[in-house]
């Protein structure tokens, strides 16, 4: 007891511990122990005026509004699933892009496969002149042999 004003009681109702190095907590401008000294530990009635975040969707960079008592990782998810424009699941990009030019085919392929003699645009099944008929110049290919 040799320094008796030395220090400071936690105001944390059900602590009142002693402390030589406590922290004023910055919303309620109280004194608390390295336990209680968060917002959460000591339920600061004041909180919500410091201790805002405001979450950033991963995907298309935006930050997303959540109201008081609503959970961060909720409303992202559902902005994610609604709202987002960077979603990958949403896009529905056209794989199958090339149509063959032969007539009658209506196959589609992922990578074009253009003909060197006609220039035109064929499936796998139809990529080789003698397959689509190719006319190179005015007349038609024949098979050889």
């Amino acid at each position: 007891m040799e320094f008796p004003d030395l220090g400071k009681h936690c105001s944390e109702k059900t602590c009142k511990q002693l402390d030589f190095l406590p922290v004023k907590c910055d919303a309620c401008k109280q004194d608390f122990c390295k336990d209680h000294f968060t917002y959460a530990a000591h339920k600061c009635p004041f909180a919500f005026q410091k201790d805002v975040h405001v979450p950033v969707c991963p995907l298309c960079n935006t930050p997303i509004p959540v109201k008081k008592g609503q959970i961060p990782d909720v409303v992202v998810g559902d902005h994610i699933d609604r709202d987002c424009d960077s979603h990958p699941g949403k896009k529905k990009e056209k794989i199958f892009t090339y149509r063959c030019s032969k007539e009658g085919c209506k196959k589609k392929e992922m990578l074009q496969m253009v003909c060197a003699q006609c220039h035109g645009n064929f499936c796998i099944q139809h990529r080789h002149p003698l397959d689509h008929s190719c006319r190179h110049g005015s007349r038609p290919t024949i098979k050889a042999g």
